[in-house]
């Protein structure tokens, strides 16, 4: 048997593996020479129509620039997606000449010289008409990102994931969900990223190439970029950002925080306005390290690579440049002083 040249346009990203199995069973069920994807969509727009006759088979593919008024008002179209018998395909190539308004050689023209030589050519027409939707300007892209994003979700919540407004919600298509986890509106999960059981995330979260475990809570207002893990029963929380960082299991990073290049232990609580700092210098990222049950203040810094000891607690304000100890309190800051009748005075 010849083999058989799949055709596909590289303008239809809604196509999916199913209706190409079907062209091909189409294809070799009914022995054709060469086999046409075709569909009617509600509006035709300019694409080429499949003119059939008087037996139901294909007769020839008409571009919109070169149909008739009757022809134009065909309502199935060409998917410009084919299947061929190879040895049929090679030789009508060599024959294709730019006899059109484009001047240039169509490939459908090749299924009108199979005709004219009397092969067989069939036609399968698809039964969902956005799968062959072609994509020609910006707007026709959104609609069939949006188509996309309804596909992805839809397949979520059909396996057990709660995504409550899946209208703002985007879901690259490799991302991995598990059962009971929650989506919360105006979230994007992007690239190779795991969501585990009933961590929820959002609203107003991004995640890229990140895993979150079970129980844990990204959001509001969270950025998790790529690399990042966070543990079972972990928190990221509202304006937080976290960068190729290990998050221990229960460990708390509530607000207003950034931790880059960071392990962090079990059962810490980051406080708020916490900043893993790399020196511009280094071109190799260090590590910053925090132990469990850590306690954090507000406005911390931790200058890498440094470590944390397990059971540290560190004052707030202090810029962290020299490891800590298990179980130390941890200051690093000036002593306040207070001038006595420098305040000025106030005018009433």
């Amino acid at each position: 048997a010849s083999d058989d040249v799949l055709v596909l346009s590289g303008d239809t990203p809604l196509l999916t593996a199913g209706v190409l199995r079907e062209l091909v069973q189409t294809h070799r069920s009914e022995d054709a020479s060469a086999t046409v994807l075709s569909f009617e969509p509600d509006d035709a727009k300019q694409y080429g129509r499949v003119v059939r006759g008087e037996d139901g088979g294909l007769q020839a593919i008409v571009e919109y620039r070169d149909a008739t008024d009757a022809q134009r008002a065909l309502r199935e179209v060409n998917s410009s997606i084919y299947v061929f018998r190879a040895d049929r395909l090679w030789p009508v190539l060599d024959r294709l000449t730019p006899h059109n308004a484009q001047g240039e050689l169509y490939l459908t023209d090749s299924v009108a010289l199979l005709v004219e030589d009397g092969n067989r050519v069939a036609v399968h027409k698809g039964d969902d008409p956005v799968e062959t939707e072609g994509v020609n300007t910006r707007v026709e892209l959104a609609a069939a990102a949006a188509a996309l994003r309804d596909r992805v979700n839809e397949s979520h919540m059909l396996a057990g994931v709660t995504i409550v407004d899946p209208a703002t919600t985007w879901i690259d298509a490799d991302v991995v969900i598990e059962p009971d986890a929650v989506i919360q509106p105006f979230t994007t999960i992007r690239g190779a990223t795991r969501i585990a059981a009933r961590a929820e995330i959002g609203p107003h979260a991004v995640i890229v190439d990140s895993t979150v475990g079970e129980d844990a809570d990204v959001g509001p207002f969270c950025y998790l970029r790529p690399g990042t893990v966070l543990e079972a029963g972990a928190k990221a929380g509202t304006f937080v950002e976290i960068k190729n960082s290990h998050i221990g299991e229960r460990t708390k990073v509530p607000h207003l925080t950034y931790l880059g290049d960071a392990d962090v232990g079990q059962d810490t609580n980051i406080a708020a306005g916490n900043v893993t700092a790399n020196q511009e210098h280094t071109r190799v990222k260090q590590r910053t390290t925090i132990g469990s049950n850590v306690r954090t203040g507000v406005d911390n810094t931790f200058v890498a690579p440094v470590s944390i000891g397990d059971d540290a607690w560190i004052a707030a304000g202090s810029v962290i440049t020299e490891d800590v100890p298990p179980g130390a309190l941890a200051i690093a800051r000036s002593r306040q002083t207070n001038k006595e009748g420098r305040g000025g005075e106030r005018d009433d």
